[in-house]
């Protein structure tokens, strides 16, 4: 699979696949990257990208030509290739979408910067707008490196197909607790279920962690999943027990 990012300051997504398992993907040829400078294709000496956006306001927007230019000169032609501007005005990035776009031979980044770029580019090039999360950042870059980061480690060969199997959002759960040596730390145990060699109770045990932790911290997926029919009858008699012992917990004088 190929990256092209199209941004303002290459240094900083090269850093990153430059480095830890990225690199090690680029070098066995599973990914593919190209960074094209945007300045490169600036219309002046100044290599001017910016200017004031029509209609007032504060800060400024990347200028339509050259990153237009930039596009064409990869050949990001909406429909051809699957051209993504990152965006917090973007549907949200999730785990199912990564695994779309990690089916794609190919994904076009765009880095925006300041007050993000010319509704004409997103008009005439973009495929997709994805936003990272329910903020705003000023770079681009990262946005862009997030989806990247996202999506990269889902194509085969970058990770094992273990590690992915139950890590967070797989089967609409977040993952259980992990713990590896000392078996004591500052006083803190290690799990007795998780030394005691049996993998049956181990399975056990993080099944019922993992639905404990997505309780607490995104009820929601377990609404989700439970709607869906994603759970099993070992799960949902697991969210009985939890349902009802956090009931209990907090609702002291209840009746029986």
């Amino acid at each position: 699979m190929k990256f092209t990012v199209l941004t303002l300051f290459p240094e900083i997504p090269r850093a990153f696949f430059e480095a830890s398992i990225m690199a090690k993907a680029v070098e066995k040829e599973i990914i593919a990257y190209d960074l094209v400078n945007v300045r490169d294709f600036a219309l002046d000496k100044h290599r001017t990208c910016d200017d004031s956006p029509y209609g007032g306001g504060a800060g400024q927007l990347m200028l339509p030509e050259p990153l237009g230019k930039a596009l064409d000169s990869v050949k990001a032609y909406k429909k051809e290739k699957r051209v993504i501007y990152a965006t917090p005005g973007g549907r949200p990035l999730t785990q199912k979408l990564a695994r779309e776009l990690s089916q794609e031979q190919e994904l076009v980044i765009i880095c925006g910067r300041y007050e993000g770029v010319d509704q004409r580019i997103i008009d005439e090039y973009v495929d997709d707008e994805i936003s990272v999360g329910d903020y705003v950042m000023s770079s681009g870059e990262v946005a862009a490196l997030v989806i990247i980061d996202t999506v990269y480690r889902l194509i085969d060969g970058v990770i094992s197909s273990e590690s992915l199997d139950e890590e967070s959002y797989t089967g609409s759960l977040l993952e259980y607790p992990q713990y590896t040596r000392p078996p004591v730390y500052k006083g803190m145990e290690v799990p007795q279920v998780l030394t005691g060699g049996n993998h049956e109770e181990i399975r056990k045990w993080r099944l019922r962690k993992r639905l404990e932790k997505t309780f607490l911290h995104r009820p929601d997926l377990v609404a989700e999943a439970r709607k869906n029919g994603l759970l099993t009858a070992e799960a949902e008699k697991m969210i009985e027990e939890i349902t009802g012992f956090a009931f209990k917990k907090h609702n002291p004088k209840r009746r029986k």
